[in-house]
């Protein structure tokens, strides 16, 4: 077999996004509530912001509390416990030329799946809670896509 099986299966994620406030923790639930046992996953920013209060209420549509949620940057991340993952998602293009510069010294594989930022949108509260579902819906079939054979877990 040629070279480590990592990307394939991997044991533990990062998902990393602009700010670590929307699209990251967003996918970050999602892959944890997917797989709560044997796969480790994390998220990260480029830069730092705040969570977004409307994450909390579409993920919270779906049974998933990320209100405790502190964004933090990729340096934040390998201050505290290292940066010793097999993969790492990126979901914006900031975040992606971080990713490749930090993967210089690490042996991590790393994904780049172009995601809208639904913090964009204009419009009332429910055309900016729908772009939101559609960010979170559109995360959710890439994971399952990208992760199915990972793992015995079915459903």
């Amino acid at each position: 077999m040629a070279g480590p099986p990592r990307a394939r299966d991997p044991q533990s994620v990062l998902f990393a996004c602009a700010m670590n406030s929307v699209r990251s923790p967003m996918a970050e639930s999602l892959l944890r509530h997917m797989f709560p046992q044997g796969l480790y996953v994390k998220s990260a920013g480029a830069r730092k912001g705040e969570l977004d209060p409307f994450v909390v209420a579409v993920m919270d549509e779906l049974g998933q509390d990320i209100s405790a949620h502190k964004p933090q940057t990729f340096e934040e991340l390998e201050d505290w416990e290292g940066l010793n993952f097999d993969l790492i998602i990126t979901l914006s293009p900031e975040a992606h030329h971080k990713a490749l510069e930090l993967t210089r010294t690490l042996a991590a594989d790393v994904e780049y799946w172009p995601t809208q930022d639904p913090t964009t949108i204009e419009g009332s509260r429910d055309q900016k809670l729908a772009a939101y579902r559609e960010v979170c819906d559109q995360l959710l079939m890439r994971i399952r896509r990208r992760f199915a054979k990972v793992g015995a877990a079915s459903g």
